[in-house]
């Protein structure tokens, strides 16, 4: 049925600081960026009004973080969605996951490039390798 999970898909307050995350710090590529004025002519979606406002912000961005893999991010729409809550608080959304060949190379690369460690690589109870970053916007992610 399917072939891989093609990306996940979150809201930020900052693109500029996930932008940096993500490019610089993971070392991701933009593989798409929108602009808002792709929906100046779609007066019925909900970033119409944002593309009036603002024709040159952002409006989706997708980071390749491997290829065929991505993170994409819709700027939040305020006054209408609430403020991220902390790390596992509410049902639904935990974290995301990604593999890597060296998780010792990893962690001394991420911590060059001023990634903080959650936590340091440990065998979980999976009976694999893992550590823990955060996102700027602290989207939490699983390295194995």
């Amino acid at each position: 049925m399917f072939q891989s999970l093609m990306h996940a898909s979150f809201y930020a307050v900052d693109m500029d600081a996930i932008t940096d995350f993500y490019v610089n710090k993971l070392g991701g590529r933009i593989k798409m960026l929108i602009r808002n004025q792709a929906y100046l002519d779609k007066p019925n979606h909900p970033f119409h009004q944002r593309a009036l406002k603002d024709p040159d912000g952002i409006c989706i961005v997708y980071f390749e973080i491997a290829p065929g893999q991505f993170v994409e991010f819709f700027p939040y729409f305020e006054g209408l969605q609430k403020p991220h809550t902390k790390y596992n608080e509410h049902v639904g959304y935990s974290h995301i996951g990604v593999l890597v060949e060296d998780i010792f190379e990893t962690q001394k690369e991420l911590m060059e490039k001023g990634v903080t460690i959650l936590s340091p690589p440990v065998i979980g109870n999976s009976h694999t390798w893992q550590m823990w970053i955060a996102d700027p916007e602290d989207n939490h992610i699983e390295i194995m």
